[in-house]
């Protein structure tokens, strides 16, 4: 980190419209830049999270955002972090380093190292979306050498579907998503508000429980060099110290 402000550059999905969440994330010693993927037409499937993820589209929303002069450049998307396994996640970090990005994170990344950090290994996984992308999800996870417990899908048919889901809403999908030999549970897409919930969510399932925006969050300004503390009770436990950058 350089200067008095944290600087994080977020790229986020063309039809993200919770600007606001991702603020309330942001403490008063750093500034959010934020810029949105280029729009595409199509319902939410695997397609979709594919084009959100087209690097040409992310060089572009990363060379519109540098002129902030960010400590980091993030890539805050979970679908279109994963869906392309662990090789499209890396191709991500090589498009914002080749747009000019000199540090970079991914959300699908940041929850990879939120797993290692807390050690965990078997997950109950929940997601907003349809089963063909969530199953994308269990696969990314599997490759990465985690095991999945379950998976839960909503199956909603758009970004403001998702946007609209309720606090009691996303409670309910965790518990539904929980299994007794998960050791932790992970909420997918940065769509979802989260913050008034995981303390909350933590305590009701005795486990930790991992948001996408929570681990995005974490991880962006982590690798800023000014780790966050707000980010629920298991990762705030946790020592920012104890496990090396992802790049």
């Amino acid at each position: 980190m350089t200067g008095d402000l944290a600087r994080i550059a977020l790229l986020v999905p063309f039809d993200t419209s919770n600007d606001r969440e991702l603020w309330r994330w942001c403490p008063d010693d750093a500034t959010l830049h934020i810029t949105r993927t280029a729009y595409h037409d199509g319902v939410l499937g695997v397609a979709l999270a594919e084009a959100t993820a087209d690097l040409d589209d992310v060089r572009f929303a990363t060379r519109s955002v540098i002129t902030a002069e960010p400590d980091v450049v993030t890539y805050a998307c979970t679908s279109g972090s994963f869906v392309l396994g662990l090789a499209g996640e890396r191709a991500l970090h090589a498009a914002m380093r080749e747009a000019g990005a000199a540090v970079t994170t991914t959300t699908s990344g940041s929850m990879l190292d939120a797993f290692a950090l807390l050690g965990l290994r078997r997950l109950a996984l929940a997601t907003p979306y349809p089963a063909e992308i969530g199953e994308r999800l269990v696969a990314f996870v599997e490759e990465a050498g985690y095991e999945a417990a379950s998976l839960e899908n909503l199956g909603l048919p758009h970004g403001a579907a998702i946007q609209a889901t309720t606090d009691d809403e996303i409670i309910d999908l965790l518990r539904a998503a929980d299994r007794p030999d998960a050791d932790g549970i992970f909420l997918s897409c940065t769509g979802l508000g989260t913050l008034d919930l995981v303390a909350r969510a933590e305590a009701r399932l005795g486990k930790p429980v991992l948001t996408a925006i929570q681990v995005t969050m974490w991880g962006a300004f982590r690798a800023a060099g000014a780790p966050l503390r707000l980010v629920g009770q298991s990762l705030t436990a946790a020592s920012p110290a104890a496990l090396t950058r992802r790049t």
